[in-house]
C-alpha cells in the first residue's frame, strides 16, 4: 500500500534525525539554532506519521 511505503520512509527519516540530534548533542558540535530547526523536523515527521496512521484505521461510529 502507499501508505505504508509513505510510512516507512517517515519514520526512517525520523531514526535518521533522531541520531543526528544525539550526535550533535554528544558532541556539542551545533549551535542552538540547527537543534532547534532538526527537532522542529523530526516533531513535524512524527504528526505526519501519526496522521498517516490514524487515515488508515477505519472511523467506528458508536
Amino acid at each position: 500500500m502507499v501508505f505504508d511505503t509513505e510510512i516507512e520512509t517517515l519514520k526512517a527519516a525520523h531514526r535518521a534525525l533522531d541520531q543526528r540530534i544525539r550526535q550533535i548533542e554528544a558532541e556539542r558540535s551545533a549551535g542552538q539554532l540547527e537543534l532547534q530547526r532538526l527537532k522542529r523536523r523530526k516533531l513535524q515527521l512524527k504528526d505526519r506519521i501519526s496522521r498517516l496512521e490514524s487515515s488508515r484505521l477505519p472511523d467506528i461510529i458508536a
